[in-house]
């Protein structure tokens, strides 16, 4: 979460919506200064290394290679497209109530 900031801070995104799932994350962003394949690389790297760090671990691999992205069109509702993004935990039957899951965010709140 701190990494997803991070770059949020410092312009690479416009985060939007996110939320941390156990083996995934989704992120609904804006791009900003850097090409997605820039930020997702970022992402990755910073967030290995403080999971690491926190872990003990060195070098233990954290994220699969590469990433799934999909543009939205002009015409797509962003909102709806936020609240899919953060029930997510939801369908995965992880929380009754979004609520009560600790690691999403929305810009909305």
């Amino acid at each position: 979460v701190r990494e997803m900031r991070h770059l949020h801070d410092e312009r690479h995104v416009e985060s939007l919506a996110w939320v941390v799932m156990p083996d995934h994350v989704h992120w609904l962003i804006e791009l900003g200064s850097a090409p997605l394949p820039k930020v997702v690389q970022r992402f990755k790297s910073r967030s290995a290394v403080a999971i690491n760090r926190i872990t003990g671990e060195t070098g233990t691999r954290i994220w699969q290679r590469g990433f799934h992205d999909r543009a939205l069109r002009q015409e797509e509702d962003l909102i709806a497209t936020a609240r899919y993004v953060v029930a997510n935990p939801l369908r995965a039957g992880l929380v009754n109530r979004i609520g009560d899951y600790p690691w999403w965010d929305a810009v909305w709140l």
